[in-house]
């Protein structure tokens, strides 16, 4: 799996840097979040191995599972949470990553405040949009996002940095990566973390400083490969 995975990031990577290039950007003011979950600890020693040290989780629990260990072996390797973030979880969520994208409602925010404060680990976070609204999926809504990114940095001074969404499914992304653009324009912030293995070129000429891609790099979901 070594040189598969090798491989994979070396395409990925090279389609990034042709995508920023086409919009005038430096490719290294995109950074490539290799999302590994479901895939086992050894994949992402693979990648890990290969050089690529960024990697997106999307569970604390599969995080624990598989991160400790390896960043034993590979300590710069960073890790962030992706995936939605229980209050019950973020003491372990903030003891073991180091960037939390997915900050999306009052409460989380204040129990990170309070973590964070405990802890003495401030970590950088990133808000999370809900831009097509739908209500299966977590996220502020695109309405309440400059009030609740006030209230985050102000008040509880959390240390936010971006954005972060994930488009519906079944719509063009473009629309969506326009409006986490402009929030994040209007509202003073640099990262936006947007673009997934589908559509992580068009994302990037939206100015997406973060892409996140699993099956480009991975393979399917639990695939064995």
């Amino acid at each position: 799996m070594e040189g598969v995975i090798a491989a994979h990031l070396a395409a990925v990577r090279s389609r990034i840097e042709a995508a920023a290039r086409a919009v005038g950007r430096a490719p290294e003011s995109v950074t490539l979040v290799a999302v590994s979950k479901t895939h086992p600890a050894p994949h992402v020693h693979d990648a890990l191995v290969a050089g690529h040290r960024v990697f997106g989780e999307n569970r604390v629990q599969e995080a624990q599972a598989k991160y400790p260990a390896l960043r034993e072996a590979f300590p710069d390797l960073v890790l962030h949470l992706i995936g939605p973030l229980q209050t019950n979880k973020v003491r372990d969520a903030v003891a073991l990553c180091d960037v939390i994208e997915t900050v999306d409602r009052p409460r989380l925010a204040e129990a990170l405040a309070r973590e964070m404060e405990r802890s003495g680990r401030r970590l950088p976070c990133l808000i999370e949009v809900n831009t097509g609204e739908e209500p299966q999926k977590s996220g502020i809504f695109p309405a309440a996002a400059d009030d609740f990114i006030v209230e985050c940095r102000d008040r509880l001074d959390l240390q936010i940095r971006g954005l972060m969404c994930v488009p519906p499914l079944d719509e063009e992304p473009a629309p969506h990566f326009a409006l986490l653009r402009e929030i994040a324009r209007r509202t003073g912030l640099g990262l936006l973390s947007m673009g997934m293995s589908a559509d992580f070129e068009k994302a990037i000429r939206f100015g997406a400083t973060h892409v996140r891609v699993g099956t480009a790099i991975f393979g399917a979901r639990g695939a064995s490969q």
